[in-house]
């Protein structure tokens, strides 16, 4: 008997999630107890929405299902915003975890990511389309080189970047940033006459 088309469930689209993950690592750990040998699972899974923002995590379960959840809402909370200026990041960073050491250099449009290892996943699911890394460190452990990254891309102060001279390839900011730097000027000259003027 052929279904009627009018009676068949159409099948709703499913919604996309808010982040995309990605499992880094996966390790089998062992506890030694008295009662005997305890087997887990260690996850590194990294998270990001490809538009600026991304998070890792770290967590043990006794499945790996179960200790990719809990990497993922681990990762949601440990989230940090990329200030991205034409598809790259302001100026150049370098970090140190342990042995891991990690450079990231701004690079010109159409370059794309110059990396390896877990430093392009974590450059990947943050978004930046131009970007040149190295890893420097004389470690090949991916979560260290992780924690390096976060720490480089953590060193941005620059929230946003409004204009660009095509003539002189001078990045202006924004007025209120402006100010700031004016001010902190002439605070800084005031104090140096006051010392003169004491002397």
């Amino acid at each position: 008997m052929a279904i009627n088309n009018k009676f068949r469930k159409k099948k709703m689209p499913k919604e996309k999630p808010e982040f995309d993950q990605q499992i880094v690592d996966l390790a089998r750990v062992t506890r030694v107890t008295k009662g005997g040998k305890q087997l887990s699972f260690r996850a590194v899974v990294l998270i990001g929405d490809h538009k600026g923002r991304v998070g890792y995590g770290v967590e043990k379960g006794k499945d790996v299902q179960i200790a990719v959840e809990k990497a993922v809402n681990h990762a949601k909370k440990n989230l940090i915003t990329i200030p991205t200026t034409y598809g790259t990041i302001p100026h150049m960073s370098e970090a140190k975890f342990g042995a891991a050491k990690v450079l990231l250099r701004p690079a010109p449009q159409g370059s794309g990511v110059i990396a390896g290892g877990s430093v392009r996943a974590v450059l990947e699911m943050a978004g930046i389309q131009n970007i040149s890394a190295k890893i420097l460190g004389k470690t090949n452990n991916k979560m260290n080189n992780i924690k390096a990254t976060f720490a480089a891309l953590k060193k941005f102060k620059v929230k946003a970047i409004k204009k660009v001279d095509k003539k002189s390839d001078i990045v202006t900011t924004p007025k209120k940033e402006e100010k700031k730097v004016i001010k902190k000027v002439k605070t800084e000259t005031k104090i140096k006459t006051t010392k003169k003027e004491s002397k």
